[in-house]
C-alpha cells in the first residue's frame, strides 16, 4: 500500500529507525506521492513527464539528454531539477512538437542549457507571431534549428527522427521518433478520446490531419510506443496503434457529420447543436464545439 508524505506526517506510521531499514520501494512511495508531476519511464532511457500542459517527453541516459516540449516554465523547472538528479550533463537537444505555450513556455529555462532548440520551420514562424501578437516576445526561447519534411541524428546510444506530413492541428506539428526505443511522441496530433483544439490561426486542417495519421499507420507498427500530447479523463497520454486509429475515425466522423448536415441545408447554429459524433462516441466532455465551427468553416470556405 502506498503511504503518502501526509499520512506518514501526521502518524508517524515509521520511525526514523524503520526508515533506513525500509525497502526502497516504500521509501520512494514516500518521497514521491506528493510530487506534483508524474514521471513515467516507458523503454530504454525514454519516458514522459505530466504535470500542467502537453506531455513531455524526455530521454535521459549516460550518454545523451534529450526532452520533447517544455509545458509552462514552472513544469519545465521541475523536469529540470528531476533531470539533475540522474545528470549533471547539459541538454542535447530540446524538441519542440509545436508552437502552442503548454508546450513551448518553458523553453525559456533551457537558455543556456541546451545544445540545440529544433522545431519545423512552420512551428518556429507560429512561435514567433503569436508572441509578438501578444506582447510577450521577452519570454520566450525560440528554436535555433528548424527543418522542412525530415530530422536525423544519433545522440548518444539513440537515433532521434523527426518527420513532418503537413498541416493538422496546425500547420508546424512535427512527429519525434525514438527509433531504437520504438517510441513516437506525437505531440497534438494525438489528444486521446478528448475534443482536440483545432488552430485554423495557425493553418490547420483536418482533412489533411486524416492523411497525417494514415502517414503514421505506415511508417510506425504494432510494437511503436505513442505519446499523446492530451487525454481525456481517464484516458493515457501514451498508447498504441489503435489509438492512432481512433483519433483518425474520429476526425474522419466530424467532417462526414458536419457536412452531412450542410448539405441537408442545416445551418451553422442548428450544427453547433450536435452534442456527440456518432461512431466515435468515446469523445466526450467539453470542446466538441470548436471541433463542429472548425468543420464547419473547413467545409464551406
Amino acid at each position: 500500500m502506498t503511504i503518502s508524505r501526509r499520512n506518514f506526517l501526521q502518524t508517524s506510521l515509521l520511525t526514523t529507525a524503520s526508515i533506513s531499514t525500509a525497502p526502497k520501494n516504500l521509501l520512494a512511495n514516500i518521497l514521491l506521492d506528493d510530487l506534483p508531476y508524474k514521471m513515467e519511464p516507458l523503454r530504454n532511457d525514454i519516458g514522459y513527464f505530466t504535470e500542467r500542459g502537453g506531455t513531455i517527453g524526455w530521454m535521459i541516459s549516460k550518454n545523451g539528454i534529450v526532452v520533447v516540449d517544455t509545458e509552462f516554465p514552472e513544469q519545465s523547472q521541475h523536469l529540470l531539477s528531476a533531470i539533475k538528479k540522474q545528470s549533471e550533463k547539459k541538454v542535447d537537444l530540446l524538441i519542440n512538437t509545436h508552437h502552442h505555450g503548454d508546450h513551448t513556455s518553458g523553453n525559456i529555462n533551457y537558455k543556456g542549457i541546451t545544445n540545440m532548440i529544433l522545431a519545423h520551420e512552420n512551428s518556429k514562424l507560429n512561435q514567433m507571431r503569436v508572441a509578438k501578437e501578444r506582447g510577450k516576445e521577452d519570454g520566450q526561447l525560440y528554436p535555433d534549428t528548424t527543418f522542412k519534411k525530415e530530422w536525423s541524428q544519433k545522440i548518444g546510444d539513440e537515433i532521434i527522427t523527426l518527420k513532418y506530413f503537413g498541416p493538422a492541428h496546425t500547420d508546424g506539428d512535427s512527429i519525434t521518433h525514438f527509433e531504437n526505443a520504438n517510441i513516437a511522441h506525437m505531440g497534438d496530433l494525438i489528444f486521446n478520446r478528448r475534443f482536440p483544439f483545432i488552430d485554423k490561426s495557425a493553418g490547420a486542417s483536418i482533412s489533411n490531419w486524416i492523411e497525417v495519421l494514415e502517414s503514421t499507420q505506415k511508417i510506425y507498427d504494432k510494437d511503436t510506443i505513442f505519446i499523446f500530447g492530451h487525454a481525456g479523463e481517464g484516458y493515457d497520454v501514451t498508447g498504441t496503434m489503435d489509438d492512432i486509429k481512433a483519433m483518425q475515425n474520429y476526425l474522419s466522423r466530424l467532417l462526414d457529420t458536419v457536412n452531412t448536415q450542410i448539405k441537408a441545408g442545416k445551418t451553422q447554429d442548428e450544427i453547433m447543436k450536435i452534442q456527440t459524433i456518432k461512431g466515435a462516441e468515446e469523445w466526450k466532455g467539453n470542446g466538441i464545439g470548436r471541433s463542429l465551427s472548425t468543420a464547419y468553416e473547413e467545409l464551406t470556405s
